[in-house]
């Protein structure tokens, strides 16, 4: 009998069902609703976290399904932020320098026009030139494919180099925190063209919209993310189901067999590594207006290796154990490093937990890996396939 698309993703239902529901409730709690039950600062913090379970499902197909743990997916998403962080920076600035310069009685130049913006945006490096990279910088639709195309085409030259030389293992893992530690290292020169240790700040003010709230804008971002996030469980939901999910997963588990049974399998990765970068660049370009500011530290190799513990924890090989583990840890992060966990008082020392947050994920992934090597996803399947 032919299996349908949901009898082979049945998750695919309920996840879409939660979400909607989650999504509803986030929005008639809202600021911008009316309610004010939800304060505009913890719609950007959901909104944000959505976006993390983006970037947590493109790593769970790459590494849960296909087998490549990648250290460098983190780059991808930061590239998409500064994507677009470039056009509403310029955008923001050019507005700014238009309306000081209306009132002159003589008219400044496009040339002028154009330094002052320079100005505005590199003086903080002693610069006023506008770097190549920002070319496109004053087009929102360019810009816009930049958030797909650079990622998507970094991932693609990168990964054809390592597949083609059949780089495996812990040897590719290596070579992805590389890339993602050369990029961030060279982020952080301020001749890189994107204001060095700086970074785009100010993103959260969005072009066109000076009239509207930040509670607006905030909700605006989150429907946002929770459609990008549904469409993004759906395109991974059916790249891994039918016969390219079986390929998919035949070479996680032995690639060399999947090789003699004549699959080209270098193509095969090379399609879910550049699939799940371009995926995680939009999740960046949805995420940065929310959070305000981008630094070359967002692309620094530790943010990928969280984003792996993230799906560790969740359940790797389970689209909906990232999501679970992207949005636990992550709003427990914020919990935690926000000031809301009390600090406990031994006696002989005090623990705050701002300092000890970290110990304490390094711990759980720890715990999860010995004990729960399914991650808190598995303990839904325990659950369902339970005999009664």
């Amino acid at each position: 009998m032919h299996k349908t698309f949901i009898s082979q993703n049945p998750s695919v239902l309920w996840f879409i069902a939660l979400l909607g529901l989650f999504t509803l409730a986030v929005t008639v709690g809202s600021e911008a609703f009316g309610t004010g039950l939800i304060s505009t600062s913890m719609v950007k913090t959901l909104g944000k976290t959505l976006c993390l379970c983006l970037i947590a499902i493109a790593m769970d197909v790459v590494w849960g399904y296909c087998g490549i743990l990648s250290l460098g997916h983190f780059a991808f998403f930061g590239i998409g932020g500064y994507a677009i962080g470039m056009w509403l920076m310029y955008a923001r600035t050019e507005g700014i320098v238009l309306s000081s310069l209306s009132g002159q009685a003589i008219p400044s130049t496009s040339q002028e026009i154009s330094d002052a913006i320079g100005n505005q945006i590199f003086g903080v490096v002693g610069s006023s030139d506008f770097p190549w990279l920002w070319a496109f910088a004053d087009n929102l639709f360019l810009q816009l494919l930049m958030v797909i195309v650079v990622p998507g085409l970094l991932a693609l030259v990168f990964g054809w180099l390592a597949f083609r030389s059949r780089v495996t293992g812990v040897y590719l893992s290596i070579l992805t925190q590389a890339m993602t530690l050369a990029l961030s290292l060279w982020l952080f020169q301020n001749d890189s063209g994107l204001r060095g240790n700086n970074g785009l700040s100010g993103l959260q003010n969005i072009p066109g919209f000076e009239g509207s709230s930040q509670a607006d804008i905030s909700l605006a971002f989150f429907l946002g993310s929770a459609l990008a996030l549904a469409l993004g469980y759906l395109l991974f939901a059916w790249v891994v189901s039918g016969k390219m999910g079986s390929v998919v997963q035949g070479i996680r588990d032995n690639e060399a067999r999947v090789r003699f049974l004549g699959y080209r399998v270098e193509g095969y990765k090379l399609f879910i590594f550049t699939l799940t970068a371009v995926i995680s660049g939009i999740a960046g370009a949805l995420y940065y207006p929310q959070a305000g500011i981008i630094n070359p530290a967002e692309l620094a190799p530790i943010a990928s290796i969280y984003l792996a513990v993230w799906v560790a924890i969740g359940g790797r090989g389970r689209l909906y154990g990232a999501v679970i583990g992207a949005a636990f840890v992550s709003l427990l992060s914020s919990w935690f490093t926000g000031g809301g966990a009390p600090a406990i008082d031994l006696g002989f020392y005090t623990i705050l937990w701002t300092d000890w947050w970290l110990v304490l994920l390094g711990v759980s992934f720890v715990c999860v890996t010995l004990f729960f090597p399914k991650g808190i996803g598995g303990l839904f399947d325990y659950l369902v396939r339970k005999p009664s």
